[in-house]
This record gives structure tokens, sequence and C-alpha cells, in this order.
């Protein structure tokens, strides 16, 4: 495990890095597998104001761990009114953005995160449920971008019984989030019965990796076409394009075209839901305008415009722009 975390490393050495540290088992690891590599890292530890004393707890492990290590470490804090609907999502999406404005504020490109392969396994599974294509089987990427910050995950390939291993060898004190026993979360709910695929069926944790790393495979190569193909109708935060640009490819490479336009000029970190672009697509079929993902699109006679909602959606001045280059 050490070898494949110290190649997968090996790009990063001489860089500041941060490491997001909940204090639980996975995350306690991965600090203290970097600090053993001899990474310069600084420990970050989001208390989302969820489970009062206990996470103040939590902050204390992560704090005390980190000063044995000689690692700085920060908390911090999502503070203001929690939604009672959809907790699991907005805590996630606020912890990434605390952490990744934590990170450009202090000149840090690189956050690592722990998650790992029983993690990759449960998204997988989770996506399955929801009728997910390609992008979404193929379950979490080893490397992407977030608010103009790298999201590494050395750990994909990594049981969370070899981390827990790893941390109870060498007396790790290790934290554990009562939530992830709630059954109320579909991701804890997947994980209870996880066993059924195994024991029932003959579906492997192995097999379902091997699933995704092949998945993939197939997503970064459709992701280097339509990157480069997008290259051709951007203009700043905007996009224009005839509609051929669209309408000529596959319906797979269609629809990853308007999610990936729809997610650059709106600023998202996630594109719009399939079922969302498939209306989308469906309504370019003649001339129409609407809002989604942040944009305004404007279909006029055979052209297409995508612009960050409120902004202009002028074709005569998108034409004329168009004549003069």
């Amino acid at each position: 495990m050490n070898q494949k975390f110290a190649y997968f490393m090996r790009p990063f050495f001489g860089q500041k890095l941060a490491v997001a540290v909940s204090g639980g088992v996975d995350s306690m690891a991965l600090l203290h597998m970097a600090v053993e590599l001899g990474l310069d890292v600084v420990a970050v530890h989001v208390n989302h104001g969820l489970r009062g004393a206990a996470a103040d707890n939590d902050a204390n492990v992560v704090r005390g761990a980190c000063r044995r290590l000689g690692v700085g470490c920060h908390v911090l804090h999502w503070t203001g009114d929690k939604p009672t609907r959809g907790v699991e999502a907005a805590a996630r999406t606020a912890r990434y953005k605390l952490m990744t404005d934590f990170c450009r504020a202090r000149g840090i490109g690189t956050l690592m995160v722990a998650h790992q392969a029983d993690d990759q396994i449960e998204t997988f599974l989770m996506n399955l449920a929801r009728g997910s294509g390609l992008y979404g089987l193929a379950g979490m990427q080893p490397v992407s971008m977030r608010d103009g910050v790298m999201i590494v995950r050395p750990l994909l390939d990594v049981p969370r019984a070899q981390l827990e291993k790893y941390c109870n060898d060498r007396g790790i004190e290790c934290v554990h989030d009562e939530m992830n026993d709630d059954t109320r979360f579909a991701r804890v709910r997947m994980r209870m019965g996880r066993h059924v695929l195994r024991d029932m069926l003959g579906i492997s944790d192995e097999r379902i990796l091997l699933a995704t790393q092949n998945l993939g495979r197939s997503r970064a190569a459709m992701e280097s076409y339509v990157n480069d193909r997008i290259r051709t109708v951007m203009d700043g935060r905007a996009a224009y394009m005839p509609e051929s640009f669209l309408f000529d490819e596959p319906d797979d490479i269609r629809l990853k075209l308007l999610g990936n336009l729809l997610q650059r000029v709106g600023g998202d970190n996630y594109q719009p839901r399939l079922n969302s672009l498939e209306r989308a697509l469906h309504k370019l079929g003649s001339d129409c305008q609407f809002t989604l993902g942040r944009c305004t699109v404007r279909k006029f006679r055979n052209h297409i415009l995508i612009v960050a909602e409120g902004s202009s959606t002028s074709f005569r001045k998108r034409n004329e722009k168009t004549k003069r280059q």
C-alpha cells in the first residue's frame, strides 16, 4: 500500500499540500502516510456545526495528531443556518468550499482527500441506483479540479480494512462519526447492504472496482474529445456555436458537450442532471430561450448561445464579432 501511495504522490514532492482530515480512520491514515513519505503538508479539518460536543472532540483529536506529527492544523467552521433536508449534500458542498477557499488564500494548489476503495464502490452503487450513465458509474476520479484547486485521491484502490490495520498497527487514535451509522442516509444503507452482492450474487468488491477503472478509461477518452471540441466555441464566459456542433454528434457526446458548456459558463461544480440535459436538448430542436445551470441558453435559427444568467443574449453582437474574426 505504501509503495502505491508513494508512486501516486511522486509528482507532488516539493509542493505545499493540504490534507483534508476529519479524524476518521481513512483521513488519519492519509495524514500519517503523507508525513511518513516526507510530503510538505498542512491539515485542514472542517467542523460542520452539526454534532455539538462530538464535533469539538473530533477537532481536538486532529489537533493532537498534528501536534505530535509537527504538522500545521487549521479548523474551519461551517457557520450559518443549516438545511433540514439534503443536509449530507449541503455539508459536502460547504466542506469543499471552505477547504478550497483556504487553499487558494494560502497559495496551495493541491488538496488531498481520503476517499478509498469502499467509498468508490458505494459511489458506483448509488449512481447505479440512480440510473447514471458513464460519468456517474466511473465513480470518483483520482485527480480532478474544483474551484481552481486540484483534488487528489491517492487511496481509491485501498480498502478501508487496510487503512484500519495501518492505524491499529501504529496505535493511531481515530474518531468515529455516528452519522456514518445513520440509516437515514442513502450511503449508509448502501454500505450495510453491499454484502448481498458478494454473498448472493457473487459480485465481489474487486470486480466492481475493475468496472469503475474500465469505465474511467472510457470517461477519460470522452473528456479529451469533448474538451478539444469545447475550446473551439468558448468566447470568454460564453459559448456560441452552430446547432450542428451539438446535433451532428452521437447522443452521449451531445449530452456531455452541453453539460460541460453549461458547467463552464455557469461556474457550477457539477453539471445539470441527465434528465435536465435531455429536456434541454429537446427544447433546442427549435427556437427557444431557457435557463439551466446558472446559464441562459438561446437558440435562434441555426445557432445556439450560452451565457451566464443575466448576461446579454444578443445574436447580432455575436454575429458581428464572428464576421470581424
